[in-house]
This record gives structure tokens, sequence and C-alpha cells, in this order.
């Protein structure tokens, strides 16, 4: 089965917004053993829109659309649906009855522009917006699939799971072989080295894919089993992922769409582990993504953003001559640091980040990127030097980053020489 993905908005084509949703789609997609033949981005034109449409409809089996269903003038998509089958529009009490109690849960009166996106093409099999007040729609005809769901990305990740990849699943549209994939991510270790650590991949694959996805926080492994039963297709996944993890397991944090801080909180969760960081250089991005986590209340105290030098000593108890000797962006007042807001926290890691983030700030001995993360608890008290590039917010993402590996890796007892 070809699939055929249609973004629409202007917004897409200015790079005002992320075009995530195609992903996100396609990712889903390919889960099923659907093969995305073609995604597509274009403005809120109707002519340009209709013609999409129609290249789409001959080149694939199902279409899936997004975006141009909101209730303003430049929405023309549902417009361009109901011209595109010839169709008419018609009042779908139901849709109308969940916009009505939409606007009352959120206090606000009701308007006419908003009644009117119950009104849906007489073709379509409705697809019910449970986070917003735009339908999407089912069409098939032809032996072929034609959907269409909103733009706002929560609001479509919701139609897909909720109703496209049952409805696919049902109707066996997926039964064409079995394929499964599984992501291991990795963190703390480039994209040629990690390639070196597994050496022979042939060994290590069999009839399996691997494919390298490096980003910002390090390398993603996806790997790719295709087979005709269930049970032999997870063995070979699981034999796969036994081998990588023998070749590279110290750096492999969790799988597919697990987060770093994530595993952090599940680890000091399950360990009744309670934490407390000091930021200079992350300027409280570390404790933001720590308290991303639903429930980080159990290990999370508190954070404590202390930019200057000042601030070090008179709230972490940095001492001052320590400073003065070593600089600010040190190992010494990087453990000092951590020791401060453990020690005044009372909890039982402290870790720090003291950095240079640039594109300013560098010396002879202490170029831009410079980054000494500091960790004690009870047993030990360490600092790791990392060294970054050049680009102040990408400093700042792998440092917050770095630092929770290394609270992973203390918390496991895996060592820091690698």
């Amino acid at each position: 089965m070809k699939a055929y993905i249609i973004s629409i908005g202007d917004e897409l084509l200015l790079g005002q917004t992320v075009n995530t949703n195609a992903s996100l789609i396609g990712e889903k997609l390919s889960n099923l053993n659907i093969d995305v033949t073609k995604i597509s981005v274009i403005g809120d034109d109707a002519s340009v829109i209709r013609d999409e449409f129609n290249n789409a409809w001959i080149n694939s089996d199902i279409v899936l659309v997004t975006g141009g269903l909101g209730p303003t003038h430049d929405d023309v998509t549902r417009n361009c649906v109901v011209k595109f089958f010839k169709t008419n529009l018609s009042l779908n009490e139901d849709v109308l009855k969940d916009i009505i109690e939409l606007f009352a849960k959120w206090e606000r009166e009701i308007t006419d522009i908003n009644k009117d996106q119950a009104n849906v093409p007489e073709i379509a099999e409705v697809i019910r917006n449970n986070k917003g007040t735009a339908p999407g729609y089912w069409i098939e005809k032809d032996d072929k699939i034609f959907v269409v769901m909103p733009g706002v990305p929560y609001e479509m990740e919701e139609m897909m799971n909720s109703f496209v990849i049952p409805k696919i699943l049902e109707m066996g549209l997926d039964k064409q072989g079995l394929v499964r994939r599984l992501i291991l991510n990795t963190t703390g270790i480039p994209e040629s080295h990690l390639f070196e650590r597994l050496g022979d991949l042939e060994e290590i694959l069999g009839e399996a894919k691997l494919a390298f996805l490096p980003n910002q926080y390090g390398v993603k492994l996806r790997i790719t089993v295709k087979g005709e039963d269930e049970e032999t297709v997870n063995n070979n996944l699981i034999e796969v992922e036994q081998k990588i993890r023998a070749k590279a397991g110290r750096f492999i944090f969790g799988k597919n769409h697990e987060t770093l801080e994530n595993v952090v909180g599940k680890l000091l969760e399950k360990r009744d582990l309670t934490i407390s960081v000091a930021e200079s250089c992350t300027g409280g991005s570390l404790a933001n993504h720590l308290t991303n986590v639903s429930g980080s209340s159990k290990y999370f105290d508190r954070g404590v953003v202390s930019y200057s030098n000042a601030s070090k000593v008179e709230i972490l108890k940095v001492d001052e001559d320590v400073i003065i000797e070593h600089g600010a962006v040190s190992r010494e007042v990087a453990m000092q640091m951590a020791e401060g807001v453990r020690s005044t926290s009372g909890t039982d890691i402290g870790v720090s980040t003291t950095g240079i983030m640039g594109p300013t700030g560098a010396t002879t001995d202490k170029p831009v990127g410079l980054v000494y993360i500091g960790y004690c608890d009870e047993k030990v008290c360490t600092a790791r030097k990392v060294v970054f590039g050049g680009d102040r917010l990408l400093n700042k993402q792998r440092t917050v980053q770095a630092a929770l590996d290394l609270v992973r890796r203390q918390v496991l007892g895996i060592s820091l020489d690698d």
C-alpha cells in the first residue's frame, strides 16, 4: 500500500512552523508496513490544494492531509475536499455537540464560525476531535482512502492514535508482511565512534537493517526487521538488540521515544533518591528538563541558578579563593557547587554545571564549549570535563544531556572512562 502525505499551511512554507505532523504520520505508517511515497508541503491556496489532491489521489492508495480546517478565512481545506469529491456539506449533530461542550468547558462564548465547523462533507465518515473544534474526515472511494485531519499537532496525533491507525488495522491494510522497528537511544558517543564500536554489522544484523540517526543529543540506532510471522520477527529484533547492547550498552539509555530525563527520573524514583541542581552556564535548563517529567516532585527538590561568582559564594558556599585560583569554569568549582546544593537542600545527589557557552568568554586555555559537570552523593564527589562546539544554545542543550547522563551512569555504576 502506497501513502501520500500532504501538509497544508503558509506557515510551513515560510518556516514559521516546523512540520512535525508529516514525520509523525510517516513513522506511524511505516510501522504498519505502509510505504510513504511522497510528502508534500503546500500553502493555503485553493487551486494548489485541489491540484495536489488530484496528484496524490492518482499516485497512491491512501492520502493523509493535515491543516486548513480551522474556522478562519484562510482555512480552505474543507471546501477543497467538497469540490474535489463533488459532494456537499451537512450538519453533523455529534460534532456540534462536541464543539458546544468544549466551549462550555473553556467557559467561553461559542461563535457562529465555530458552529460552522460542524458542517462536514456528506461523503465523509467523521473523525471526532477530542482536543479541539475541527473534526477530521475519513473518505473511502474507488478502493482508495482519503483522510483529512487538523494541523494542530496534538489534535492530529490524537486522531491518528484513536481512529486512523485502528481503522487501518481493522481493514487489514497492514497485512502485507510484518515489519518491526526498534530505536535504541544513545548519548555520549559520536556517530563514527559508535560505528567503530559495533564492528562487523553483518554479523550483528543478519537480514535486519540498521540506521544511524544523529541529533544534538546523541545517536539513535533504528533497527528494522521484516518477516512473515510475529514470533520470528520479534525474536530476530531481540537478538539484534542484544548484540548491539553487548557492544555499546553503556551508551544506550532508552528505547524509541524515551527521553533521558524520563529514564533518570525512573531510576531516582525506583531507588528512592532525591536530587538538587546548581546551574551556571545552563541557566535553569537542567532543572527544566528534570521537571518536565510528571511526578518529578518525588525526587527533585530544587534548582539554583548561580550565574555570578558572587552567587556561587553566597548561595552555594563555594570558596572564593578557589574561584580566584582556578576560575569559575573549573573542576574544583563544579564539585563545590554540586556539594553546596546537595548540602543546603539535604538531597541524596547534587549536580552542577559551569562552562563557557560562547560565542564570547573564551580564554587561551579555556575555549568556547568547555564545560564541567559536578556530581556529589554520600560516597563520591567528582566532576566531568566535556568540550562542545561554538553554538551557544546547542552547547546548553548538550550540557543538560551530559549532566543527565552523568547522573544515570553514577546511579547505575557505569564507568565514566569512555
